[in-house]
């Protein structure tokens, strides 16, 4: 009998699909679940445009595995939260935009996951909590970073202090959700917008996938420096003179209103 993949992969096009496939467990995360999913990333670095994370079964990601979590000394705890890290940075920093699609349950170390993603999408199902708090630990997976630069660091205290829960039009209005959805749509969403930013030119992904993160963390000064730099790189490409062209000949596609 084979053995059920931890993690799966598929592509549609240009678009890596990666899929928690624990659904029995609440696709909870352990050691071999973060290596999969590693494993997963790199795959799609290579093979793809874009990629959509998303969560078989009940929800997205329930978090920790505690029942499979060991009692670590604090050294292997450390160097085990690192582990998260690395993967979840080849994910944040690598060459390809990430998307969530998020439904139901998408707490502690899942939420890390989707908030380690460039977009989230939510169906009205999904909501968010950072539980470690209420279970004597803190958070191990990224969120000191990437959860609180998305909503700031009071509202990720409430939640880590509190074990408030956040549903997904909250999780909209604070900025933790870029789009809400309906119902079982969130993959489908998320999957339209990958196949749109893979038609993005790759010197502007380049931009808003390697500098723009790092402008954030610059001083005003040097944050406008690399965005002159950029402006230089990706203008002088042969897509944007293509597409500029096309737009000056009025051939090119205009922006229209939302909806």
């Amino acid at each position: 009998m084979a053995t059920r993949e931890l993690v799966t992969f598929g592509l549609d096009g240009k678009i890596a699909l990666i899929g928690l496939n624990r659904a029995e467990k609440r696709n909870a995360i352990n050691d071999a679940v973060i290596a999969a999913i590693e494993n997963a990333v790199e795959r799609a670095q290579k093979e793809a445009r874009a990629l959509v994370v998303f969560g078989n079964g009940p929800c997205f990601c329930a978090g920790l595995d505690l029942v499979e979590h060991e009692t670590r000394p604090a050294e292997e705890v450390f160097y085990h939260s690192r582990g998260w890290h690395r993967a979840f940075r080849k994910l944040r920093h690598g060459r390809v935009p990430a998307i969530a699609a998020l439904h139901g349950a998408t707490i502690g170390g899942g939420l890390e996951l989707a908030a380690a993603c460039h977009l989230r999408v939510a169906d009205r199902s999904a909501f968010f909590a950072l539980p470690e708090g209420s279970r004597g630990i803190y958070v191990g997976g990224g969120a000191s970073v990437h959860v609180a630069r998305l909503i700031g660091a009071s509202r990720m205290a409430d939640m880590m202090l509190t074990g408030r829960v956040l549903d997904a039009a909250e999780g909209e209005r604070i900025g933790l959700v870029n789009y809400l959805v309906e119902e079982s749509e969130a993959k489908n969403k998320a999957l339209a917008l990958a196949h749109k930013i893979a038609a993005t030119a790759p010197l502007t992904v380049l931009g808003v996938l390697q500098a723009l993160p790092r402008v954030q963390d610059m001083s005003e000064d040097d944050g406008l420096f690399v965005e002159s730099l950029m402006a230089a790189l990706s203008q002088t490409g042969p897509e944007a003179v293509q597409r500029l062209a096309e737009y000056a000949q009025k051939r090119g596609t205009k922006v229209k209103g939302p909806g």
